[in-house]
């Protein structure tokens, strides 16, 4: 029984982690200079052109991030490049 319990343990520290590293890309968005971004107005609206309602939407590390719903009413955060509003990644 401690061997299972232990193993769950395990699993569910290495999953959080993975999930944390999935969140921050571990890499900027984009190398280009903060005077080339788009506004966060300008990323949020070229996100919800593509059919997502967002909540929440901030810049941080070189990356758009963007706390969204999306149309199956799911909630997704997206990671998106501030230079073309294009969205590299999704947790």
């Amino acid at each position: 029984m401690n061997k299972i319990a232990i193993f769950v343990v395990t699993a569910a520290v290495l999953g959080t982690a993975a999930t944390a590293q999935a969140g921050s890309l571990g890499r900027p968005c984009t190398s280009a200079p903060a005077s080339q971004w788009l506004s966060i107005e300008a990323l949020q609206a070229k996100v919800e052109a593509e059919g997502y309602k967002v909540q929440k939407a901030k810049l941080k590390k070189a990356c758009g991030e963007l706390y969204t719903i999306d149309k199956n009413g799911q909630r997704v955060e997206l990671f998106v490049d501030p230079t073309s509003g294009k969205i590299v990644g999704q947790l």
